[in-house]
């Protein structure tokens, strides 16, 4: 997994009100939970550009006075109308303590089935992992050389070679390749003539 730093301050006060001073001065007000006790910080909303708009899940480094955590991204909260983040949640990991993450899903090679004439349809864009943070991958690389007009790579097809597990139901479908009504045309065509 890649990682990414962030610079942080603890919070004062927590509660409405002071969330919403905190916000004016354009920081997020955070939460970062999984240690020995929570931790109430801000960071700056400009701070959160490269960690909001990527596919990739990072290691966040973050740093609140002086103090260093490592963690990930559990959940964030944006504004109903303007969609700016408005609250993050961060869960602290630790090398010996098994997390569980969405990682982006990666298809490689050239479709049998698409140069058949059906349509790639990309059916899970993540894929949920449990595992050590050294050992999950930055993405889940899925090879579709092979898969042909309706067939589809399921969750229990992805090879994760022991190092971690995937936390979908094994029949979920990844990748499909799905018939065209032209694909289905030319079939039905080339049944007439044969």
């Amino acid at each position: 997994m890649e990682s990414i730093a962030l610079k942080a301050s603890l919070r004062k006060e927590t509660g409405k009100k002071s969330s919403k001073a905190t916000r004016v001065q354009e920081n997020i007000p955070c939460v970062l939970y999984g240690g020995k006790e929570n931790v109430n910080f801000i960071a700056s909303e400009s701070d959160f550009r490269h960690l909001l708009f990527t596919p990739t899940v990072y290691i966040v480094h973050i740093d609140i006075d002086g103090n260093n955590y490592n963690a990930i991204i559990k959940d964030l909260q944006f504004h109903p109308v303007t969609d700016k983040l408005i609250h993050a949640d961060f869960y602290e990991i630790s090398d010996d303590k098994p997390i569980t993450v969405e990682i982006p899903v990666k298809l490689n090679g050239s479709s049998k089935g698409v140069r058949e004439g059906g349509k790639l349809v990309m059916d899970k864009r993540k894929v949920k992992v449990k595992g050590f943070v050294k050992d999950i991958p930055a993405e889940i690389d899925i090879d579709i050389t092979d898969l042909g007009v309706g067939k589809s790579i399921r969750a229990g097809e992805i090879i994760t070679g022991g190092k971690y597990e995937v936390v979908f139901a094994k029949e979920t479908p990844v990748a499909s390749v799905r018939t065209t009504r032209a694909a289905a045309a030319a079939a039905q065509e080339a049944a007439k003539k044969g």
